[in-house]
């Protein structure tokens, strides 16, 4: 009786390893693992990606999406305009000196104050 418990009982573990073994072998045929199988969402991105074509460009493209760019016009000078007769008017202008209506009026050079004033240091402040 032991002998055939031992029979049967190898003869199940080899049954059992053998249905293992041909699972395996199917399993990892057919359908890979979770693992090993990619994403289907990857996948159709991926072909969608391939399948992209892009359109060319052309020149004609940025006609009403841009402005076309015109350099502004130069401004006149408000100077230039008349700029002869402001030189004529300049030199002959009189020349304005401060003090020069008293040295006209009277035959003597106007006196020319000092206007730095220093102030004398006393001798005593010293010790």
């Amino acid at each position: 009786m032991l002998v055939q418990l031992r029979a049967s009982t190898a003869r199940s573990a080899a049954s059992a390893i053998s249905r293992v073994a041909r699972v395996n072998a199917v399993r990892g045929f057919i359908a890979p693992t979770v693992s090993r199988r990619a994403d289907f969402v990857q996948e159709l991105y991926l072909k969608e990606l391939k399948a992209y074509k892009p359109n060319p460009i052309k020149d004609s493209d940025s006609v009403g999406q841009v402005q076309t760019f015109t350099a502004p016009k130069t401004p006149k000078s408000p100077e230039e305009t008349d700029l002869a007769n402001s030189l004529k008017e300049y030199e002959s202008m009189a020349v304005e000196v401060e003090g020069q209506d008293a040295a006209t009026s009277s035959s003597t050079p106007a006196v020319v104050e000092d206007w730095l004033v220093e102030e004398e240091e006393e001798e005593g402040a010293h010790h």
